[in-house]
């Protein structure tokens, strides 16, 4: 059985994807920050028949919090399979270039980018015992500076200065971690679960979190031939999924 964590799990997209995983085999740890929050949502899985998850407490910005949630992992298993990176913050809107406080950016790139990182190099030791370990960071299309800048993109005029500059630089931070770990079997990608109607968003997305947790959850279960160091909006493009930077 492959085993998966998954950061910022207890609600949204990232329980949803949690719940994928457990509908194809695997064993999920249920990043969450507060820890009664993510055994209510164990509960809700168990209630579903789902036996194979538990809750880990893991705040991304917390060194000691993420040390902790690793030596929880490593006394029910020596191998992880797959880390997927979900948690994140939005920073409140509106996020103005010119009236967003510094604050404000090193608020969400705290969680959105060095979250990422440190969950990561924390747990590369377990991935590298898997036969087959996969990354996914969870990103966002809107955080695409090509797309930002085509006046055609149906987003362009939604403009937001803090939360997707934290996305731009984790997708930056992918690029990289995927190139150093080229000559391996990891697969390293940066997925966008779409504009999904959650908590993060006040409900106002247009898509399911079914929708968004399928799309993670795929590329955390892609083959050998599957893609790595790549970006993936398969909303955005639904053919191949890949997006520009």
């Amino acid at each position: 059985m492959k085993n998966a964590l998954i950061t910022g799990a207890n609600k949204g997209v990232g329980f949803e994807t949690a719940r994928q995983l457990l509908e194809n085999g695997y064993y999920v740890f249920i990043g969450s920050r507060n820890m009664d929050n993510g055994k209510s949502a164990v509960q809700i899985l168990n209630e579903e028949g789902f036996e194979n998850v538990e809750a880990i407490q893991l705040d991304v910005t917390d060194l000691k919090s993420v040390q902790e949630a690793k030596k929880k992992i490593e006394n029910k298993t020596q191998v992880l399979d797959v880390l997927i990176n979900n948690a994140g913050i939005n920073g409140g809107f509106p996020q103005a270039a010119l009236e967003a406080s510094v604050e404000s950016f090193q608020n969400v790139m705290e969680t959105n980018f060095y979250g990422v990182i440190r969950v990561t190099q924390t747990f590369i030791d377990l991935l590298k015992k898997s036969e087959q370990p996969r990354i996914v960071n969870v990103s966002s299309s809107g955080c695409s500076l090509t797309l930002n800048c085509d006046p055609n993109w149906i987003y362009y005029h939604h403009k937001a200065a803090v939360y997707p500059a934290s996305k731009a630089a984790m997708n930056m931070y992918t690029i990289n971690l995927a190139y150093e770990l080229r000559d391996t079997n990891f697969k390293v990608n940066a997925v966008c679960p779409g504009f999904v109607a959650t908590d993060f968003n006040g409900h106002r997305g247009t898509g399911t979190v079914q929708e968004g947790g399928q799309r993670i959850a795929k590329f955390a279960m892609i083959g050998e031939d599957g893609p790595t160091g790549k970006f993936i909006s398969e909303e955005y493009n639904p053919e191949t999924g890949e997006t520009a930077w």
